[in-house]
This record gives structure tokens, C-alpha cells and sequence, in this order.
């Protein structure tokens, strides 16, 4: 499957996720991957995590649309370790389009690695080095430096899933 600009609905296919699942998407942002998250894990429970309320608040809106009562907000800053959830709770977690914009990326990995079951799984998708767009390339980390970062944290590569033109997606297990 080629896509050619990132698309959740089909990434997230590709998990083999179940309804009863629990998952947090860590800087979540208003909530393009929540939604097809919640829509999919329809008896769990998706936590929508971000440092800005105003994220939180258009997601609010968003899944009030969808009719989605699965969703739990929470406003954290996972770079300071303020993320509220108890250790291994989350079957997933998702850092999407997040660690071009982290100063701590490690602590990023830490928090999730915290709230993951053992052997839960780490979705990363992150700019590509060489995309034509998205953000400064100076801010951007390449797809082995995540592997790097992520397996230096507790985390082992299960495989690469195509992203699209502009995107990779690592799909990582805990260890």
C-alpha cells in the first residue's frame, strides 16, 4: 500500500487493535488521530494527551461530533513528567508528528515506556528528513535516530509501516 500523505485511518489499520483497548496519543493536538483511534477502540479508552488547552478544547468539539464518549483529556506536559496516568495502563501509545517539536525527546520515551503494558506497543511518525514540506529540517529526527532513541528507552522495532511520502511510522514493542 502507497499512500501519498499521511493518512491515520490506515495506519492505524495496519495494529491490529481491538475495541477494548486502552491508548494514549501523547501531543495529541486536536485530535487527528484520536478520533479514528476512539472510533476503532469503541469499548476502550483513548487518552488525549497535550500541553495546550486549546488543542484539548477543539478536540472537545470534535468528538462531540463524532459522538465519541471514549476520549479522556489531559493537559500535560510529558517533556516535565507531569503525565498523570499510572504505570503500565496503555495497550498503545501514539507520538505522531511530536518529536520535531521536543526539546526532551527522551523524556517523551520514558513517559511512554511508564505507562505501556509490557510488551504494549509504541507507534512513532515523524516528518522524513528529506520531506519537501512539513517543518525546518533542523528540527526534524530522522527515522533510525527514533529507532535509536526509542531502543535506548525499552523499546524493540516490530516493523516500519508505510506513512506516505512526507511521513515514517516505526512501530515499536516494549520490552
Amino acid at each position: 500500500m502507497v499512500l501519498t500523505f499521511l493518512n491515520p485511518v490506515e495506519i492505524l489499520k495496519q495494529l491490529n487493535l481491538t475495541k477494548e483497548m486502552t491508548a494514549a496519543d501523547l501531543g495529541c493536538g486536536s485530535g487527528g488521530w484520536v478520533i479514528p483511534l476512539a472510533q476503532i477502540l469503541s469499548e476502550g479508552i483513548v487518552y488525549a494527551v497535550d500541553i495546550q488547552e486549546s488543542a484539548l478544547s477543539a478536540l472537545s468539539s470534535k468528538a462531540a461530533i463524532a459522538n465519541l464518549q471514549n476520549i479522556k483529556k489531559i493537559l500535560a506536559n510529558i517533556e516535565k513528567n507531569t503525565l498523570p496516568l499510572g504505570e503500565n495502563l496503555c495497550d498503545l501509545v501514539l507520538m505522531t508528528n511530536l518529536l520535531f517539536q521536543l526539546e526532551d525527546k527522551k523524556s517523551a520515551f520514558a513517559q511512554a515506556h511508564r505507562i505501556l503494558k509490557p510488551g504494549a506497543m509504541l507507534l512513532v511518525v515523524d516528518w522524513q528528513e528529506n520531506a519537501k514540506m512539513g517543518p525546518p529540517a533542523q528540527h526534524r529526527v530522522s527515522d533510525s535516530v527514533a529507532q535509536k532513541m526509542a531502543e535506548q528507552n525499552g523499546f524493540a522495532l516490530q516493523k516500519k509501516l508505510d506513512a506516505g511520502a512526507y511521513h515514517y511510522a516505526l512501530l515499536f514493542y516494549k520490552t
